[in-house]
């Protein structure tokens, strides 16, 4: 059951890097004119996000192809889980406070992945 929480918080966050990727171009229209340099360090953290989002869930499946069940599978979920915390704090504070509806679910998603996480681990 533990492999099966920790597969699901992957895929939550995996698709949610998707989310992030798919409409960069549209978001950053959004902004209007803005300077060549703004939109390249607008397009940059859109798409780092993304990353972050495909490299967590990437960590969370090889840990548990290879070692799930394991005191190290732990570790590497607190860690996850820890900075998954850390993003949903930084969103609840900024993005989350906008009328964006997908800012405010944002915080709710990557906690609960979190959630799963810390669960997935062995005590």
């Amino acid at each position: 059951m533990e492999d099966v929480l920790a597969y699901v918080a992957a895929g939550l966050v995996g698709l949610w890097g998707v989310s992030h990727a798919v409409p960069t171009r549209a978001v950053v229209a959004g902004f209007g004119e803005i300077s060549a340099d703004s939109r390249r360090v607008l397009v940059q953290e859109w798409l780092a996000e993304a990353v972050t989002m495909w490299s967590f869930a990437a960590l969370a499946i090889v840990v548990t192809a290879v070692g799930g069940g394991t005191s190290i599978a732990a570790a590497a979920y607190r860690v996850t889980a820890g900075a998954l915390l850390a993003l949903a704090v930084l969103t609840t504070l900024t993005g989350a406070r906008t009328s964006v509806v997908w800012f405010k679910l944002c915080p709710v998603l990557l906690t609960g992945s979190a959630v799963l996480l810390l669960v997935a681990g062995p005590a």
